[in-house]
């Protein structure tokens, strides 16, 4: 298979690789809800372009985390989900904007501590 040869035998890195790119996350996030189609996805991720996002949903059908389904219809109605193992990353994500919530107000507070002490330098050398 060739997705598995392009992948890291490292777990950790196997996982950011899986799930790394700028919208992934945010596509999982919404299709933990509920599936969607491709217009529901733009409509929620207004930033991504249309190109770029098929780009990614077909990385993560082609990973086992995403699957497509298309109806057979006219015109065709094609829906995306999460597959069991793509809700497996559930917790995952979660524990990552955990982190990326706590890790920006940890940087927030050392900014405020820097700027303080920088002001305090300002004033005492403007004071000499």
């Amino acid at each position: 298979m060739k997705v598995s040869k392009e992948l890291s035998s490292v777990p950790a890195e196997r996982t950011l690789k899986v799930i790394g790119g700028r919208w992934k996350v945010f596509v999982l996030y919404f299709l933990f809800e509920k599936p969607q189609r491709l217009s529901e996805l733009r409509r929620l991720i207004p930033d991504v372009s249309q190109k770029v996002l098929v780009q990614q949903l077909r990385e993560m059908e082609e990973h086992g985390i995403v699957h497509r389904r298309v109806f057979a219809e006219v015109p065709p109605r094609v829906v995306y989900s999460a597959t069991r193992l793509g809700l497996s990353l559930k917790p995952i994500v979660g524990a990552l904007c955990d982190w990326g919530r706590r890790h920006a107000s940890e940087l927030a507070a050392v900014d405020d501590t820097t700027a303080q002490a920088t002001g305090i330098r300002k004033s005492r050398l403007n004071a000499s």
